[in-house]
């Protein structure tokens, strides 16, 4: 979220991992300092992050009682990004740092200034998205830590009790059920636009479906070859206007905020709502815990049921700089291992509330996991997951969320929204120095 995940998903939305509180004497140690027996990781300041890493540095307590964990905290956001990139070229960065999976990461030229892991004995546990997110073709460098979330289909399951509707695997039956839900005199779904990063869900969530169609495609977007005004691409913003062209949104779908599609959801006068597991997971938990056994989770269906699976985001990694050595670099790897491990992955489980499966073989749910997670871990034990697009690509305009907002409230079409937004990613890869 997660994550959570901020974990650069929409704008607005905070790394969707977890809990708060304030590390004490997190003074900073870059790569130099102590000795084998301390190690320093540079985390970012979200109270969230601190408080799932004080979680693990107890927990680590009790497996390494010898070795002291210090924590140094930097901004999130871009001012944190430029910290660890300052630090890495000029070679003062701690034993070990978190940061961002996927295209972020690359753009810190792992090769370079990172160690490889490729050969632990613990990569073989990891989940294959996670393990595409962390690497390149020489290597692979990071250790997950919390985990996975997706932007899905949240539901109602009294609601498809009580009409007799079935999960849908397609569009066209995801619809139908609308109808049914519509002549009960439910709203159908959810749309929270008075939070405009809410209304991308449609076009980022569906990319599952677009991979399953095009394998290639992040990698043609990322040359300039495949666009958003062409299928399957698409139909991301074909389901934003579908479902309101349809009537089937909640009236105040231009001013309500994402606490009221959470609530309309729990209370049971809204049947869905797309949206990132890792934020619902715990608004459900923190504020309608009585709920959680009603709210499930389904893919945004496509138009093949033989191809229907989850958009998943990976949680952050732990990496290992170049400048790590001797000692250090073996107290490091030892960490990183144990992060790996049933144990590690039940403390961060304590430490914050899930927004889905864990990406290492082994690290079950617990019992008091969401029922949304769980049942979204028969896709990750099934293969039916697949990256979003930013991990695969380091492209996405920032003016996504306003033309959403606007497809989905019927001022722009979804062809004319797909098209502006094509205009829209140009300006970032010309940023980007792309050669488009």
């Amino acid at each position: 979220m997660n994550t959570a995940h901020a974990r650069r998903v929409v704008s607005g939305l905070a790394f969707a991992a977890v809990g708060a509180l304030a590390l004490a004497g997190c003074a900073g140690g870059g790569n130099g300092a102590g000795s084998g027996d301390s190690l320093s990781i540079y985390i970012d300041s979200a109270p969230s992050t601190i408080a799932l890493f004080d979680g693990l540095v107890e927990a680590y307590k009790q497996v390494e009682p010898d070795v002291t964990i210090e924590l140094e905290t930097h901004p999130a956001g871009g001012e944190g990004d430029n910290l660890v990139k300052t630090r890495l070229s000029t070679g003062d960065m701690n034993d070990l740092f978190a940061y961002n999976s996927g295209s972020l990461l690359q753009a810190l030229t792992p090769d370079n200034t990172l160690v490889s892991l490729a050969d632990q004995s613990w990569v073989d546990k990891l989940d294959p998205n996670f393990t595409n997110a962390v690497s390149t073709e020489n290597g692979l460098y990071g250790a997950p830590v919390f985990a996975s979330f997706a932007g899905a289909m949240i539901y109602n399951k009294d609601i498809y009790a009580d009409l007799d509707l079935e999960i849908p695997t397609t569009w066209d039956e995801f619809m139908a059920n609308n109808e049914v839900i519509s002549k009960a005199g439910l709203t159908p779904v959810v749309q929270t636009f008075g939070d405009t990063w809410t209304s991308q869900l449609f076009v980022l969530g569906d990319f599952y479906n677009v991979a399953a169609a095009e394998p290639d495609w992040a990698e043609r977007y990322t040359a300039g070859e495949a666009k958003y005004v062409d299928e399957p691409a698409l139909a991301g913003f074909q389901k934003g206007q579908d479902v309101f062209d349809a009537g089937f949104l909640n009236k105040d779908f231009a001013s309500a905020r994402y606490e009221d599609g959470v609530r309309m959801l729990a209370e049971g006068t809204a049947a869905h709502y797309p949206m990132l597991t890792g934020n619902v997971a715990p608004a459900i938990g923190e504020n309608f815990p009585d709920a959680d056994a009603s709210i499930g989770v389904f893919p945004i269906p496509g138009d093949d049921a033989a191809s229907n699976g989850l958009t998943v985001w990976m949680p952050n990694g732990v990496y290992l700089p170049k400048t790590t050595e001797g000692e250090k670099l073996d107290a490091a790897k030892n960490f990183l291992e144990w992060l790996t491990t049933p144990e590690a992955c039940a403390a961060q489980a304590e430490a914050a509330t899930l927004g889905g499966p864990f990406v290492v073989d082994g690290c079950e749910l617990p019992d008091d996991a969401a029922t949304l997670v769980k049942d979204m871990q028969p896709y990750f034990d099934e293969g039916r997951t697949g990256l979003a697009l930013e991990f695969l690509s380091p492209i996405k305009g920032p003016g996504l969320e306003q033309i959403t907002v606007e497809v989905g409230s019927g001022i722009r079409s979804a062809a004319d929204g797909a098209a502006l937004y094509d205009q829209d990613v140009e300006k970032q890869a010309q940023q980007l120095g792309l050669d488009w």
